[in-house]
């Protein structure tokens, strides 16, 4: 009762006369460099989801959006220009999608008071909303990544996986280097030996680190890879002669430009990821209807299905539904940021919920509050199939292991505000 009358609230104020605002969505995007191949389709899909609102639904709650694109290359550097840039044009909520631009704006957000979503990268513990009162990593973290390929795993050898042997072939960044300590963690809870494999940016030159897999004999690879290090590894472990269907990588190393580059020899490979894969949702008719039809798609219209297009489209819609949280809340429909951060705060995603919006099981049904950021830490495994050129879903959503992570999260977020004189909140 209280969401319809707060929602009648709005419509309310949206009937009042018209209203000259827009809803401000950076996308600190990459079209550009080493890693454009992963940030095209994610830029793409995220523009879309909000022309489609404007172009379908005049907006959110009666208020036009509006994607400003700032071309990052994937550059820490560079991304923190762009927030800087950007931020005094009404900024939401910026959607980074590099761990190394996260860490440089989790302080600059939180001093500028304006959210942060940081959706299945970035600093894992900012899960700990009560540390982190402006940064959102929902629907699952790198953490949750970690325990959901070991749990995948501990089902594929009947809940024992005592005396294998898993190997991490990570970039060796900040990103690839966060699940190290999960893996650790849940090596000595199961009994499996770990094996640390980097390689360095951009991933190009793997042969040394395939000779060592070679020599090791690990029973499975694990691969927190981003950019041409995916393909060029998934062409190496099939030199190798390495058992495709025994390497998994992060729902980073999971989309069509990591495995159509090899071929039928990337028949096989597995992946995790935080939504369902394919262009058979509702939504997509609309997308077509109204974005691509009308020529305002944000690319060309040959990434669209795609699944890193599919999650550019996830992080937009729940951008758009925290915004429009925000305004139930607050009674408003131009909202401020700290009303987008109230918003990303009580989001509630439900089934009903996304079966409305044309996405039916795309994503987890979640929740967020003032403690939990972090989502409901779940994923699923696919497999691309060579021969259809696609991505099938193997699983249903297996959910993380809550006993080892929180503690850990709980440890270095704790230290994080001891370190900055955060006062926790959420009392």
């Amino acid at each position: 009762m209280k969401k319809r009358l707060a929602t009648l609230a709005v419509a309310a104020v949206m009937a009042a006369g018209p209203v000259m605002a827009d809803l401000v969505f950076p996308s600190l995007s990459y079209r550009t460099g080493p890693y454009a191949a992963g940030g095209i389709p994610f830029a793409d899909g995220y523009a879309d989801y909000f022309t489609l609102l404007n172009e379908r639904d005049g907006g959110i709650g009666g208020v036009m959006t509006r994607v400003i694109e700032c071309e990052t290359a994937y550059n820490t550097e560079k991304g923190t220009e762009c927030y800087e840039r950007t931020k005094g044009e009404g900024a939401l909520v910026y959607q980074p999608l590099s761990t190394g631009i996260t860490y440089q704006l989790i302080p600059k957000t939180a001093a500028d008071g304006i959210p942060l979503h940081t959706m299945g990268y970035g600093r894992t513990s900012a899960a700990n909303g009560k540390v982190f009162s402006n940064v959102f990593n929902y629907p699952a973290n790198y953490w949750d990544g970690a325990s959901i390929a070991i749990n995948y795993l501990l089902d594929q050898n009947g809940g024992d996986l005592s005396g294998k042997k898993i190997a991490l072939v990570y970039h060796n960044s900040a990103y690839g280097k966060e699940p190290i300590r999960t893996l650790n963690e849940l090596s000595n809870k199961h009994g499996y030996e770990l094996l640390e494999i980097a390689v360095d940016h951009p991933g190009q030159e793997q042969k040394s680190q395939w000779l060592r897999i070679r020599r090791e004999r690990p029973d499975y690879v694990l691969m927190w890879g981003w950019g041409v290090m995916n393909p060029v590894a998934i062409q190496e472990a099939a030199n190798i002669g390495f058992p495709m269907e025994n390497f998994i990588g992060v729902w980073w190393s999971g989309s069509e430009n990591d495995v159509l580059p090899a071929g039928a020899d990337a028949d096989g490979y597995k992946a995790l990821n935080m939504h369902n894969v394919g262009d058979d949702f509702p939504i997509f008719e609309d997308i077509q209807q109204y974005v691509v039809d009308t020529g305002k798609a944000a690319g060309a219209g040959d990434q669209i299905g795609t699944v890193l297009y599919n999650r550019g489209l996830y992080a937009a819609m729940l951008a758009a539904e925290a915004a429009r949280t925000a305004q139930e809340i607050h009674g408003v429909g131009d909202i401020t940021p700290a009303q987008m951060r109230d918003g990303m705060e009580a989001l509630v995603m439900t089934e009903e919920r996304m079966t409305e919006l044309g996405m039916p099981n795309f994503g987890p049904e979640f929740s967020v509050s003032c403690e939990n950021h972090g989502g409901s830490g779940q994923g699923k495994v696919q497999q691309w199939n060579a021969s259809a050129g696609e991505w099938e879903i193997l699983t249903d959503w297996i959910t993380s292991d809550k006993e080892v992570i929180m503690p850990l999260v709980m440890e270095d977020s704790e230290a994080f505000a001891a370190e900055n004189n955060i006062e926790m909140r959420c009392n």
